[in-house]
């Protein structure tokens, strides 16, 4: 009996060490032809289609087309279309006489980028290339066909056109030639502004470890800018502002000294700065910056499949991919990890909505002051204050992830947000009351349409533009691009 037992565990032994052999030379097998090439890539022009690459990369491919899902919803922040100015109708107010009044919304994958710029009220209704508000500028972080046309046409040239100038060339959203060199896979950085804003700080680009560098792909889009019209004429030039440092206040402390506002508040007059999305200046202080967790660590993290590892392009929320991300360090349960980053996220909303109202109700009183024969003497320290303390909400809140990413930082923003808030209504309430006005300025009810149609939006005419100008323009723009597409060759290496 004994000896049938040591037979029978001795098979069932020598069975499992053979699959495992089997299985590993099977997985051996496939790593070795796993990146063979099928296509060549070209390294002379950039090739923009992801498609293509895909061809050569097909797991990192299909992991990136999966940005398009749009399932992902939490309590602020979601992957899918989420109205901001309707929940968040004080936005309306502080960006009056600003495009984002009209249309913001919460951002969705890169899959959609150029989809949704092209739909956003933001970028108007061009009736033909080279009309419309927009310079080209605004298509910089949308696709690889920006630095495909930067490499045709110059960086000078390509912030010089209009939006619509480039409609036709704009097809391929954010993908592998943003990041990647064609030649050796390398991560690689393809948006001039972000060289020149090392420059600036005195430190040189190339010279940055490869973990820095899964940071500052994401940062070449990331971050914090501005359009300056003075480094060239006529060109709507992308500049970061680094000069000073990281900072919000070394961003702030750079507008100043050059007299930088992005528009005039038609309520308050005040000279406003509208803050883009300065991820990675508020991840730079975080706790997880400082251990040295990049951008691609949580939000790309590393998978395997059929033996392979290989870096996830499905971009999104950690989230939504809590396994791979966060449990690489964290052993907490799935729901406790959740529940902290949501309470976060619950606490910082908290204040930055307390400064929205704050912000949003001075500009309505100073608009009264003004009304009631205020003088720039008595105002300039209240627009002043105004300024500030909607920069710092701005700052806040535009950075999506900025309540987990940082939310001390985030909250000491705020603090200081509030603080010139305060101030600036103490201001106008000793001015009003100088003006014999001593009861509480009427406000409008705070909802999105009405608050659109107080500062004098037209948006029953605004959505009709835009619906003719998708129904006839994009169109066209897309008929140019298939066929100029059409005529790239794409060379086969590999009949495999």
């Amino acid at each position: 009996m004994k000896n049938w037992v040591f037979f029978i565990g001795t098979m069932i032994l020598v069975f499992g060490l053979g699959w495992l052999i089997s299985n590993i030379t099977d997985r051996k097998a496939e790593a070795k032809f796993a990146y063979k090439p099928k296509v060549e890539i070209s390294t002379d022009k950039i090739e923009p289609r992801d498609s293509v690459w895909g061809l050569n990369y097909p797991r990192q491919y299909q992991s990136y087309l999966k940005t398009a899902d749009t399932t992902y919803s939490g309590p602020y922040l979601s992957s899918g279309f989420r109205d901001a100015l309707e929940e968040n109708p004080e936005m309306v107010l502080l960006w009056a006489g600003y495009a984002f009044s009209k249309d913001y919304n919460q951002p969705r994958g890169h899959a959609h980028a150029i989809k949704d710029l092209r739909e956003i009220l933001r970028t108007g209704a061009p009736k033909f290339d080279g009309d419309g508000p927009q310079p080209a500028t605004c298509w910089t972080c949308k696709g690889p066909d920006v630095p495909r046309m930067m490499q045709e046409l110059g960086v000078k040239e390509f912030y010089s056109k209009k939006w619509s100038d480039l409609g036709s060339e704009m097809v391929n959203s954010i993908g592998c030639a943003d990041c990647h060199d064609a030649k050796t896979m390398n991560l690689t950085i393809t948006r001039p502004a972000l060289v020149e804003a090392f420059q600036a700080m005195g430190q040189d680009i190339n010279k940055q470890p490869h973990q820095e560098m899964r940071n500052l792909v994401c940062a070449q889009c990331h971050v914090e800018y501005y359009f300056d019209k003075n480094k060239h004429e006529g060109a709507s030039y992308l500049v970061f502002p680094w000069h000073n440092g990281l900072s919000m206040e070394d961003a702030e402390k750079y507008y100043d000294a050059i007299g930088f506002y992005d528009w005039i508040h038609p309520l308050s007059k005040a000279k406003m700065l509208k803050a883009q999305h300065p991820d990675y200046e508020i991840y730079k202080t975080s706790v997880h910056a400082k251990r040295g967790v990049s951008c691609a660590d949580c939000h790309m993290p590393y998978k395997s499949e059929g033996g392979q590892k290989f870096t996830d392009h499905h971009i999104g929320s950690p989230l939504t991919n809590i396994e791979n991300s966060c449990f690489v360090c964290h052993r907490e349960k799935v729901n406790d990890l959740m529940a902290d980053v949501y309470e976060r996220q619950k606490k910082v909303k908290e204040g930055t909505s307390q400064l929205a109202r704050q912000v949003a109700i001075a500009h309505i009183e100073a608009k009264k002051a003004w009304e009631l024969g205020a003088t720039e003497q008595q105002m300039t320290k209240i627009l002043d204050d105004i300024r500030k303390a909607q920069w710092r909400w701005d700052y806040s809140v535009a950075s999506h992830g900025a309540s987990f990413h940082s939310p001390i930082e985030v909250q000491r923003i705020v603090t200081s947000g509030l603080g010139y808030a305060r101030e600036a209504r103490l201001g106008l309430s000793r001015v009003l009351s100088k003006l014999g006005y001593n009861q509480d300025v009427e406000l409008p009810e705070f909802k999105k349409d009405v608050l659109q149609a107080y500062i004098g939006l037209d948006m029953k005419k605004e959505r009709a533009e835009k619906e003719e100008f998708m129904k006839t323009l994009v169109p066209q723009w897309l008929k140019k691009a298939k066929e100029r597409e059409a005529k790239i060759p794409i060379k086969q290496v590999s009949s495999n």
